[in-house]
């Protein structure tokens, strides 16, 4: 078994704690779907959110979802000029067999943007 990193990311149209945690929760769920994730095997996830949300954590959702012995972080994102606004991005530690090849990694609404591949 190794040690994988899966990317995603999403977007809100408003700074609400009920946007951020229904965005979220969809991105971890479309996110468990594409690559078969289950609690136990997730090392750990860092959420970062752009500088306008503060709304809630988006880790919330995640402990929604039962990932309640998993170690989680939130930060905010670096503040590149013309980088995506109402941004959050999760970066999740799975432990695996599968190849860092077969991560599916997932990006909704205007995130899209940020990864243009295939995968």
């Amino acid at each position: 078994m190794s040690l994988r990193g899966i990317r995603g990311a999403t977007t809100v149209k408003q700074n609400t704690k009920a946007e951020i945690l229904s965005a979220t929760k969809e991105l971890l769920e479309q996110l468990i779907a594409a690559n078969g994730i289950r609690p136990e095997d997730i090392a750990s996830a860092l959420f970062s959110l752009s500088g306008e949300l503060d709304a809630e954590f988006p880790a919330v959702a995640a402990r929604g979802l039962g990932w309640t012995e998993t170690p989680l972080l939130c930060m905010r994102e670096i503040p590149v000029p013309g980088s995506l606004k109402n941004c959050i991005r999760v970066l999740i530690h799975l432990n695996t067999v599968k190849s860092q090849t077969e991560m599916k990694h997932v990006y909704l609404r205007d995130a899209v943007q940020l990864r243009r591949d295939d995968r």
